[in-house]
C-alpha cells in the first residue's frame, strides 16, 4: 500500500505484554491484511463492525518548516505501546478499532541542516499522502483518530474530510496557537489558515488560545476569516468562564453548522507535556480529557487529531517522554471512543 506501513501482528507482538487471566485490547483490536488492498480492508473492516481507524503520521517537517524543534516523529509508537495493553472490558472491547499503521514519511525526513524552503516543499508532498489515505477512510465510514506529527497535518485531514463528505467542516481545536498565520509555505503554523482558502475550513474555534503567543497579523486573519477563540488566560487564569460553559457554548455553535466536526488538539496546550513547545503554562490533562470527551458526545465528530508529541524532548529524557505521551494519548483516545459510543 502506497505511502502506508501497516501495524502488522510482529508489532503488536512486540508492544503487547499478555497476562493469564486477562484481555488487553491489543488482543481485540483489528489489524489491516497485507494481502489486500486499502479500499478493500477498509470496507470489510466497516462491515466487520469497526468504527475508528487509528493512523499515525511520524513527521516533525512541518514544526521544523516553522522554525520550530523536531522530535513528533515518535508519538504513534508511544501510544500504541500504552494504549493496547489496557483492558478489554465491558467499558471497551477493542474490537471496534482498526490499528491501520502509519503514513511513511522516511523520504521527506530532511537533516537538521535542511532550509524552511526545502523543509515545506516536503510539507506540501504530505499533504497529499494525508489526503489521500484519509479520504479513503473517510469515504469506508469509519472515524480517524490520527497520531503524531506536526499540526499541519490538520490541513491535509481537512481537505480529506471537505472531499468526503462534499462540504466544509467545523473544526475546534484546543492550542496555545491559532495555526493561523500567513500562508508562506506549509508548516505547522498554517494548517487551518491554508485549509480556510481552500474551502476546507467552515468554521473555527481555538480553545485555550494563549494570548501572547498568536501575533497581532494572526489574530487579525483569525478575525477576517470569523474565527472564534476562547483564551487560555479567560478560563483557567482570570477564571472569567469556566471550562464546562465555554465547552456548552462551543458545541451549541458547532452544531448550529450542520457540518462534520473535526476535534484537534496539539499537545503542546497541555501542561509540560513533551512536544514541540512544551509550556509550564498550560491545561490540565484531565481538562483536557474531558474537552475531548464533551465536544465527541455532543458533536457530530467526524475525526480526533492529537498533533504534536515529542516523547523525545521530555526533561527527563526519552524514556520518560514515551511513557508520559503513550499515558496522555491512551488517554485522549479512549475519551473520545467513549464520548463517541455515548453520543447523544
Amino acid at each position: 500500500m502506497q505511502y502506508l506501513n501497516l501495524f502488522s501482528t510482529i508489532k503488536l507482538s512486540s508492544l503487547l505484554n499478555t497476562r493469564e487471566g486477562e484481555t488487553k485490547l491489543g488482543q481485540a483490536v483489528k489489524l489491516a491484511d497485507p494481502s489486500l488492498n486499502l479500499t478493500t480492508n477498509l470496507v470489510q473492516a466497516k462491515s466487520n463492525g469497526v468504527r475508528f481507524a487509528i493512523i499515525g503520521i511520524g513527521e516533525d517537517i512541518g514544526p521544523r518548516a516553522n522554525l520550530g524543534r523536531g522530535g513528533a516523529t515518535d508519538a504513534f509508537d508511544s501510544a500504541m505501546g500504552q494504549f493496547l495493553n489496557l483492558q478489554s472490558n465491558r467499558f471497551l472491547t477493542g474490537e471496534q478499532c482498526l490499528v491501520l499503521g502509519q503514513i511513511d514519511t522516511q523520504d521527506l525526513q530532511l537533516p537538521a541542516s535542511a532550509n524552511a524552503n526545502s523543509l515545506r516543499n516536503n510539507v506540501e508532498q504530505l499533504d497529499q499522502r494525508v489526503i489521500q489515505l484519509l479520504t479513503k477512510v473517510f469515504c469506508a465510514g469509519l472515524e480517524p483518530i490520527v497520531i503524531g506529527g506536526g499540526h499541519n497535518n490538520a490541513y491535509g485531514l481537512l481537505m480529506a474530510a471537505k472531499g468526503a463528505f462534499k462540504r466544509p467542516v467545523a473544526a475546534v481545536n484546543m492550542d496555545p496557537h491559532s495555526d493561523f498565520r500567513p500562508k508562506e509555505g506549509r508548516h505547522s503554523g498554517n494548517g487551518f489558515s491554508y485549509a480556510a482558502a481552500s474551502g476546507a475550513l467552515g468554521y473555527y474555534h481555538v480553545l485555550g488560545l494563549h494570548e501572547l503567543k498568536n501575533s497581532e497579523t494572526t489574530l487579525e486573519q483569525l478575525k477576517a476569516f470569523g474565527g472564534h477563540w476562547h483564551s487560555m488566560q479567560q478560563i483557567w487564569v482570570r477564571r472569567e468562564l469556566s471550562l464546562e460553559t465555554a465547552l456548552k457554548s462551543i458545541a451549541k455553535s458547532l452544531n448550529n453548522t450542520q457540518l462534520p466536526v473535526a476535534i484537534e488538539l496539539d499537545l503542546d496546550a497541555i501542561t509540560n507535556m513533551p512536544s514541540s513547545a512544551s509550556t509550564a503554562a498550560g491545561v490540565p490533562l484531565l481538562d483536557a480529557l474531558f474537552y475531548v470527551s464533551y465536544i465527541a458526545k455532543h458533536c457530530p465528530a467526524a475525526y480526533l487529531h492529537l498533533a504534536e508529541a515529542a516523547p523525545s524532548c521530555h526533561v527527563s529524557g526519552a524514556p520518560a517522554g514515551h511513557r508520559e505521551t503513550g499515558q496522555s494519548i491512551s488517554e485522549l483516545i479512549y475519551s473520545y471512543i467513549s464520548g463517541r459510543i455515548n453520543a447523544l
